[in-house]
């Protein structure tokens, strides 16, 4: 029972983090919950809603395993999975917002990466990303997109201008 409150108490997402967000309680929500702890796996289904600090996750269902080590593999799936969070302040600027969805969101605590599978999207301070495939890496602030294995699919990207320094405020 002490491993399933430590595996509840700790799921974690950590890409897109706001560093405040992973010393917050997590809270889930969903019609129906199993727990199998001789494979260290926690399984939510019907409207799944996670909160950990500034992050919501919504979902049809949730999977969260966790390793030998405690670090945590997460697979969201929903029609779509959303999630929104705040992300680290920068320059002394408000962190902005990001928010996103796919078919399926697959989370690695332990490698610090996010993939979002089948009609991506994810959105930040009014820049926007959409394909088949996003995948991040929190630790080197790297992502791609990609348009997935059909030859017609295409990825999109929209930008917004930003401000220098020397532009009227």
């Amino acid at each position: 029972m002490r491993r399933l409150l430590a595996l509840l108490l700790c799921v974690s997402f950590p890409a897109f983090a706001e560093k405040a967000d992973k010393d917050k309680p997590t809270q889930v929500e969903a019609n129906k919950m199993q727990s199998d702890e001789t494979r260290r796996m926690n399984i939510f289904e019907g409207n799944v809603v996670v909160t950990k600090g500034t992050l919501t996750v919504r979902a049809d269902r949730l999977v969260v395993r966790q390793d030998a080590e405690g670090f945590q593999l997460t697979t969201a799936t929903g029609a779509p999975v959303r999630f929104r969070q705040r992300q680290d302040p920068k320059e002394g600027k408000e962190g902005a917002w990001m928010d996103g969805e796919a078919l399926r969101l697959e989370m690695d605590d332990k490698k610090s990466t996010i993939e979002l599978f089948d009609k991506a999207r994810v959105s930040r301070d009014g820049d926007e990303v959409t394909g088949d495939y996003i995948f991040v890496d929190q630790r080197s602030d790297y992502f791609s997109v990609s348009s997935g294995k059909k030859e017609a699919g295409r990825v999109k990207a929209i930008i917004q201008p930003k401000p220098s320094e020397d532009s009227p405020k």
